[in-house]
């Protein structure tokens, strides 16, 4: 009887750092169905997340920055994928309490797709028509804004901007119900190849060197005073993903179609799923640099105050990743 007492402890003290793990809460991540936010894909589809950082991660599904910011202010996700418009517009207009960037995810893969047979050859053909963006005042809504401006042309004046969601996007697409759209890959991809369109601006042919922030990783201001150790692990899932995709083109490819496939019921076409990681690179880097650019971009269009208490570049806190990355690779 005493020996199975002793054994009945034994097992119990065991146990107890497993118990304890799964009582503690949960990390929660925002991430939208986008090839951009591959290393959330990959982390959930692998578990390399909850490996790393020894918590049950409950992964949110967003379609655009705005909502996924609204979601950070509101405490409902503590990190989240984003592209950097969303991210710096929550940063500012919270007096810079809100967020703290701490990483890149992504870099180029975004264009404007026009509808083959559409008259649109150049920007000036874009009079009239009716462009769309994933949702207003996200990245790919600043960059076409921006890139409208340049070319002279005031955007729901010359012609009309609609906020749409990317799946809509490609159904309106294929209704003939759209003339142009600025989106992210894979869908700048899946409207080449499944709608018929041509793309007009590779947005990387506008940025020096071709490289700009498409989607950064952000984390709640006060999830990340409060749980700095926890962090670091999940930092360096996001790390290891980046690698690992880097490593295995091929494989982590073919994973990310799966999970698309999993949470879309339709995976995509090998000639898409090559076209868009062609048009992309995932990185860890946030190209601080690019990052202020779109920061002056959005202020110009009236997205971000020009008064601001807080000045975007104090959004940034790279100190955890770079002590975790190599003297070579630190960025400041």
């Amino acid at each position: 009887m005493r020996f199975c007492i002793i054994a009945l402890l034994l097992m119990v003290r065991l146990a107890w750092p497993a118990v304890t793990a799964a009582a503690e809460p949960g990390v929660r991540i925002g991430y939208f169905a986008n090839i951009t936010h591959a290393q959330a894909i990959v982390g959930r589809a692998n578990g390399s997340f909850e490996r790393l950082a020894g918590r049950r991660v409950e992964w949110k599904l967003f379609n655009a920055g705005p909502a996924a910011m609204e979601a950070l202010l509101s405490g409902a996700i503590d990190l989240a994928y984003v592209g950097p418009n969303p991210a710096l517009n929550a940063y500012v207009r919270s007096g810079g309490k809100a967020l703290r960037i701490i990483a890149g995810a992504a870099s180029g893969g975004a264009s404007l797709v026009v509808r083959k047979g559409g008259g649109v050859r150049s920007a000036a053909d874009l009079k009239g028509k009716r462009v769309a963006s994933p949702e207003f005042g996200n990245t790919q809504d600043i960059s076409l804004r921006h890139w409208l401006k340049v070319n002279g042309l005031r955007a729901d004046s010359d012609l009309k901007v609609m906020p749409v969601k990317n799946a809509e996007i490609l159904d309106l697409f294929l209704q003939g119900r759209l003339d142009a759209a600025w989106v992210p890959e894979p869908w700048a991809s899946r409207l080449v190849h499944e709608a018929g369109g041509s793309i007009l601006v590779d947005e990387r042919t506008l940025w020096p060197g071709g490289r700009f922030p498409t989607a950064v990783l952000v984390g709640r201001s006060e999830y990340l005073a409060a749980n700095g150790e926890l962090v670091d692990r999940l930092l360096k899932a996001h790390l290891e993903a980046t690698e690992w995709i880097n490593a295995n083109p091929s494989r982590g490819m073919k994973l990310i179609n799966a999970e698309l496939a999993r949470v879309t019921r339709k995976p995509l076409a090998e000639t898409v799923l090559r076209d868009a990681f062609s048009r992309l690179t995932i990185t860890h880097d946030p190209l601080p640099e690019a990052l202020m650019t779109s920061a002056t971009r959005a202020t110009e269009l009236g997205f971000l105050p020009r008064s601001a208490k807080a000045p975007p570049q104090g959004a940034l806190d790279l100190s955890r990743l770079n002590r975790l990355l190599p003297p070579k690779g630190k960025r400041r």
